[in-house]
Order: structure tokens, then sequence, then C-alpha cells
């Protein structure tokens, strides 16, 4: 007698997702359950596109469903799992009418607390990376004081969409919606804000862009803990921020200063990223320039997440400015790996921040 859908679901209420610590069944990730003689096929619905353990996920059902058959006194000879995702909004903020962007799911500060340390780059590899893994993603360049998406995303010949009335059309370049300021402005022109000049450029940047639906909103922001970070964190509901600094301690004190600045503004420090980790050269040899791994050590310390290590890659440098990020997953296989466990580990601490309800709205006025 083959199994029943209720005997199935059973198996899968002692299957836990490996990051979020609840059964599949009390996630309500179980979408569709078939049993079909010694067939059984399960559709489960995960929290990303880019889970991360999405395998182990499978392995899990497989043992769990063939366990049950056994214990009932029957056979299982295929499990065919299929996976989809949707990815579940991070607040209940998502719809009321004093969220500025309903249709956003998630927002992600991606800061720095000093500058060159590659926030940008990071910035962008994320929002390709995850929309490569089928999410929808934005990318918002908050820095209007050097903005850099505009060469990173080889923007200098796209044409920029007319506005609709007040509202800006966004580009769609490498799978992505994005924004800056730099293709808003003449290239040579100095960009000096006072406070309320950066608050309110920002603000229009953000808010006045027609974003559409998107999973998740990347905010490339100024290094530092001035006046944009706060303006981002009183406009919309954060889901969490990443840091990002390379290994020397020179670049560590920054990025504790800005991890401080995140607490103290109520935001989630999803993780850290440690960019310029080593270089490997032609030799074979691997050579820590900046002294590897002093931002996995900070991350120890401080309790947070550490998303993972990228090294100096020649390919990163020149794909960066010739404004063609997706080749970063065509050439070097190492790199792109690199950048996927990047995203992967974003994904699930987004999912894990999500489910464990730590997003909290900051109420702080600014100034």
């Amino acid at each position: 007698m083959p199994l029943t859908s209720e005997q199935v679901h059973d198996a899968l209420r002692t299957v836990k997702d490996p990051d979020l610590h609840k059964d599949l069944v009390t996630l309500q990730m179980v979408k569709d359950v078939q049993a079909d003689g010694d067939d059984v096929s399960i559709h489960i619905e995960l929290t990303t596109p880019a889970c991360p353990l999405k395998d182990k996920i499978r392995d899990d059902i497989e043992l769990a469903v063939k366990a049950k058959a056994e214990e009932v006194g029957t056979t299982v000879k295929a499990v065919n799992v299929e996976f989809s995702a949707d990815v579940r909004k991070a607040n209940e903020r998502a719809k009321d009418r004093d969220n500025p962007l309903p249709d956003v799911k998630h927002v992600i500060a991606v800061g720095a607390g000093k500058g060159g340390v590659g926030k940008s780059t990071v910035a962008v590899n994320l929002a390709v990376g995850l929309a490569q893994f089928g999410a929808k993603v934005g990318l918002l360049d908050g820095d209007i004081y050097g903005p850099s998406l505009k060469t990173m995303l080889g923007l200098d010949d796209v044409p920029t969409p007319k506005p609709r009335g007040n509202i800006l059309v966004p580009f769609e370049v490498h799978g992505i919606r994005s924004m800056t300021i730099g293709k808003l402005v003449p290239p040579d022109k100095p960009l000096i804000w006072r406070g309320p000049m950066a608050h309110g450029a920002f603000k229009q940047l953000a808010t006045q862009t027609d974003w559409g639906e998107l999973d998740y909103l990347i905010v490339d922001l100024p290094p530092g803990t001035g006046d944009v970070p706060l303006t981002l964190t009183q406009l919309l509901p954060l889901t969490g921020a990443v840091v990002v600094c390379t290994p020397q301690q020179v670049a560590l004190d920054d990025a504790t200063r800005a991890v401080r600045m995140f607490q103290q503004l109520g935001v989630e420090v999803l993780g850290i990223v440690e960019n310029m980790s080593y270089f490997v050269g032609d030799d074979g040899k691997t050579y820590d320039i900046f002294g590897r791994g002093g931002a996995e050590m900070m991350a120890q310390q401080m309790n947070l997440p550490f998303l993972g290590a990228v090294p100096i890659h020649m390919e990163l440098r020149v794909n960066c400015d010739a404004g063609e990020p997706l080749k970063n997953w065509r050439g070097n296989a190492a790199l792109a790996e690199e950048l996927d466990r990047l995203c992967k580990n974003l994904a699930a601490q987004i999912s894990i921040a999500t489910l464990s309800g730590k997003f909290v709205q900051p109420t702080l006025s600014v100034s």
C-alpha cells in the first residue's frame, strides 16, 4: 500500500530548514504532495531562490520519506523534489501607506567605515548575483558624493529613460534595475552637498524611482557614518545592512564603527564581507597583502555572520571598470564560486532575519 499524503506530510515534519531551524511544514514550505504508487513528488517553496542548502534539504526529504515508508511497511522507489521560491517580506509594513516602497520586500544597505575597500564592487556583484539566481533585484547608487555605478554597470552609452512626471525610470541592465545620480548630472561636475541637500537628493533617488516589484533592493551607501546612512534608516524599512572591509587593522577599526552605527540605529547587521582578502600570484603562491582573515576575526568577536572573503582578482577589476559585471561569472570559475557564496550567505541571513522578526523600524529623526 503506497504512502498517503498525510504520511508524507508527517515525514516532512521531521525535516528542518538548516538555516531557519524549523520544519518544512511549520514554515509552510510544502506546497504540494503527490503519492503515485512507488513514486512520491513533493513541491517545496523556499524563502529565496539563492538558498545555499537546497541540496541538503533535498537529501533530507528523501531520507525522511523513505524512513516513513519503512516505518509503515511499504516502499518508495523515487522521491522527486521540485523547488520554487517566494522571497518573504521582512515586515508587516510592506504594504503600509507610510512605506514609500511598498512593493519592495527587502531593502539591504551595503556600507563601509572608510572608502577604497570595494564596497561598490561588492554591492554590484551582490545585486547581479542574486538576480542570476532568479530574484527580482534593484540597485540604488546611494553614494551621491562619488557615484561609481555608472561605470561599473556600463551606463555611459545607455540612454537615460525619460521620467514620467516627477518619477524616475530605472535603467534595466545585467538583469537588474538600477538608478544612479551619476547619469543625471554632467560627468565632470563635482557633487558638493550640504546635509539637507544630500538628504533631498538621496530621498528623490530612493522614493521617486519606479522600482516596481522587487525581492531585494541593494543600496550602495557612501563610506562613513554621515547624512545618507541616517536618511536611509529614517526613510525606508531596512531589513539589514552588510559591512564591507579589507583585512588590515586600519580598515577594521572603521568597519567596527560602521557596525556600531547600524546597531545604534536599530538596523540588523546581516554580515561582514572581507574584500581584497588575499592574492594568488602566477606562481600559484598565496600572498596575504593586507593581512588575510582580519574581517572574519572581527565578525567572530562581534558575534556577526561572516558572509565570505573575496580575493584580489584581476578579472574582477577589469570587468567592473568595463561595466560588464556578468563576466565575473563567465570566466574565472573560482571568482564565480566566491561571488555565489556571498549571495547565498546573504540570502540565508535575510531569511533568518525575516523569520526571527529581528527587523526594527528606526525612529531616528534626521537633523
